[in-house]
């Protein structure tokens, strides 16, 4: 028996995967989270085989989470379930420790075969992101925050929420001087100068709505 733990904050939608789930005759739900904490609690249980993760939970960035998530069990398998596009993210995600993509409008046909697939320790790739998988090994076609590192990002994010490198510093557990050398790299890599150049990028992207 597959169990799962779904990770959203929206009540109906866990409801709806609720009765996905229970649909097959191999899988459960194990545990239910509202919340990014609540998330991380059900971890430390022998609750779940896979976790469906929401990317867009209240209070933490969708990445920064998934990256703690896989940071503390990295042998369980997590299946990004969002409403945003895969092109923009999905890639960030497995970076990040994602096994597997899904937008929320294709879970009613997908979510089944993509547990399956995450859990036999494949990664679960749609027709569209293996697309993106296949932009991103052309170089000159990749935007220039598609080639930050993860760090980068969580800076840009960040910077781009109204955070100092002080404030920034402090969230992610790193040196002010640290933050600051990201921060360098990442304005660089995006042809920028300030953080309000940088800022305006994140809005034209789309970045900021994770």
């Amino acid at each position: 028996m597959i169990r799962v733990l779904i990770a959203d904050d929206h009540p109906v939608v866990r409801r709806g995967l609720r009765q996905i789930l229970e649909d097959e005759q191999d899988m459960t739900v194990g545990a239910e989270a509202a919340g990014p904490e609540e998330a991380r609690a059900q971890l430390n249980g022998d609750c779940c085989d896979v976790v469906v993760l929401d990317l867009s939970m209240p209070g933490v960035h969708g990445v920064d989470l998934l990256q703690k998530l896989h940071e503390e069990r990295p042998e369980l398998p997590i299946l990004v379930l969002s409403i945003h596009p895969e092109e923009q993210y999905a890639l960030r995600c497995l970076k990040a420790g994602a096994r597997g993509y899904i937008h929320k409008q294709s879970a009613g046909e997908e979510l089944v075969g993509a547990i399956r697939c995450v859990v036999s320790k494949r990664r679960y790739l749609s027709d569209a992101l293996a697309e993106s998988l296949l932009r991103e090994a052309a170089p000159e076609r990749r935007a220039p925050h598609e080639g930050l590192s993860t760090r980068e990002y969580q800076v840009l994010m960040r910077l781009a929420g109204g955070r100092t490198v002080t404030e920034i510093a402090h969230e992610m557990g790193l040196s002010v001087k640290t933050v600051s050398t990201y921060r360098a790299r990442m304005l660089e890599k995006l042809g920028v100068a300030s953080n309000a150049e940088a800022t305006r990028y994140a809005l034209e992207h789309q970045l900021l709505d994770t």
